[in-house]
């Protein structure tokens, strides 16, 4: 099995490509230069680097004298590069990133302005809703490297929602536990959500340090018996996207419990923390879990095989969509067309392919390109036990099947229907029974008041949790150390001769 590209880049360099200032971007004259503001997560494009005996050996036939793929500069280099080689007008890429929706959506609100930005599922709704989205053009829409490639199943998901003219899936997967087998129980333990209350794992397991994220997993140990039973698509979704308040309340109380059981919340910490073995599970998004288990893997000193499980009650099903936002293209003609012909760049399989290497998600695009690397990175039709995974629901045919080593998935029956648990083949690409207990997250919308003010009093202390014998000893503290500061300040009144005068410059009498 060929081994993925580890990220070996930090988030700064993103600083340095293509950042010319703004004085560009109110240009209009057709032989400007049209500065492209785009804004994304951190360390999630290829930035180029790759040495040679790194070249993925597949067929390309976007650029074939490469005699593969590879990423010797960075993809916002080479879209400039290809760019101003195609058009008659020249851009410029401003590239900045950000750390969560939410960090997004405040600059957005502070008056910051991208032409081009991409947010998750439930803050591009939320976006759209706002009516701060552009559409894309219909020569979009119909033509083109995106159109021509995005996956029918992605683009069926997009369509019933009525995304499908604001927003461009760049990446997508699920939410699951990364987990080491040898340092489990037993293994049905990660087949629940439960993990993150089982105190059989106090202080070993994490969760994420992110209201949207940490509150569907609780609705899914609240609902467990629900959802564990025959549900439809939209009952399974009323489930997890319920906002009613004594369901909030009911979250809180047990997001405390997950609280005083987890070793931490966290964001990204939690990657180093299993690759070292200082947690045995992690809640944790698909693609970062791809890039976990690669990690521990390839550890020269100790290597580990680690896993990945999509519990049985649900899973997230998460995108990334790029969206245009209206107060940066501002009507621009121009810069429409840059911001458009920068998505479809990054939809060109080959270009798809550097960026999975690369980061460890999963892209949106199909093809041909993307299942002949599937192949390179996974396919093996020598092993002792071959297996033939099923990828047609993404691809759209049902030729579309990777002979793979058979060790690489948990079969939880006789006729080999994997349940819940693989390693990276099945956490890049879910199994068909995985996509159908997973739920889209919805925006909270008039609810995201009542939910922040939920999550307040998770992270934080919570003063309704504090014993009453606590919080008269505290008060009693606070008066005492007052009334002592008053005294002495009195007392130093009278010994010293000072006191304040006008204007509180202190003088000698």
């Amino acid at each position: 099995m060929k081994k993925l590209k580890k990220i070996a880049a930090v988030s700064a360099a993103f600083a340095l490509i293509g950042a010319y200032g703004a004085a560009f971007a109110g240009c209009s004259k057709k032989d400007d230069t049209v500065m492209l503001r785009v804004s994304s997560w951190e360390e999630y494009i290829d930035l180029g680097g790759w040495k040679d005996d790194e070249l993925i050996e597949i067929d390309n036939p976007y650029n074939e004298e490469l005699g593969g793929v590879i990423g010797k500069n960075s993809m916002v280099e080479d879209f400039t590069e290809w760019f101003n080689s195609t058009h008659d007008f020249k851009v410029k890429v401003e590239y900045s990133t950000f750390g969560t929706n939410e960090d997004l959506y405040n600059r957005l609100s502070l008056g910051d302005v991208y032409d081009l930005v991409c947010p998750s599922d439930y803050m591009l709704m939320k976006l759209i809703a706002e009516g701060a989205c552009e559409e894309y053009s219909e020569e979009f829409l119909n033509n083109g490297w995106y159109t021509e490639n995005v996956s029918p199943y992605i683009k069926g998901v997009f369509t019933d929602y009525g995304w499908e003219k604001y927003a461009a899936c760049y990446m997508w997967g699920t939410t699951g536990v990364v987990y080491n087998p040898e340092k489990l129980n037993d293994i049905s333990d990660v087949n629940t959500w439960e993990i993150l209350l089982n105190e059989n794992y106090n202080r070993r397991v994490t969760v994420k340090d992110n209201v949207r994220d940490a509150y569907f997993v609780t609705l899914g140990i609240l609902n467990k018996g629900k959802l564990t039973g025959e549900l439809t698509k939209e009952e399974r979704s009323k489930i997890l996207n319920d906002t009613d308040g004594e369901t909030i309340a009911k979250a809180e109380d047990v997001l405390k419990k997950i609280k005083d059981n987890v070793y931490s919340f966290e964001t990204d910490a939690g990657k180093s923390d299993m690759v070292t073995g200082k947690v045995v599970a992690n809640y944790q998004w698909s693609g970062d879990s791809v890039f976990i288990m690669d990690e521990a893997e390839s550890d020269e000193s100790s290597p580990v095989e680690l896993w990945y499980s999509v519990p049985e009650e649900c899973t997230n099903l998460w995108f990334d969509g790029w969206v245009m936002l209206k107060n940066g293209i501002d009507g621009n003609e121009q810069r429409r067309t840059a911001a458009e012909a920068f998505v479809n760049f990054l939809s060109r399989p080959d270009n798809a392919v550097r960026n999975m290497n690369y980061i460890g998600y999963t892209s949106a695009i199909a093809g041909e390109t993307v299942f002949d690397y599937m192949k390179w990175n996974y396919g093996d039709e020598e092993a002792d036990d071959v297996f033939e995974y099923d990828l047609s629901y993404f691809f759209g045919n049902e030729k579309y099947k990777i002979k793979t080593d058979a060790a690489n998935f948990d079969f939880e029956d006789g006729d080999r229907k994997i349940i819940n648990r693989g390693r990276q083949l099945f956490t890049q690409y879910p199994s068909q029974n995985v996509i159908e207990r997973s739920t889209v997250m919805l925006d909270f919308g008039d609810k995201l008041g009542d939910i922040n003010q939920m999550w307040i009093n998770v992270r934080c202390l919570d003063v309704k949790d504090i014993p009453i014998a606590t919080i008269v000893i505290v008060s009693v503290v606070i008066v005492v150390v007052v009334v002592g500061i008053c005294l002495y300040a009195f007392r130093y009144k009278i010994f010293t001769g000072y006191k304040p005068k006008k204007g509180y410059k202190r003088v000698e009498e």
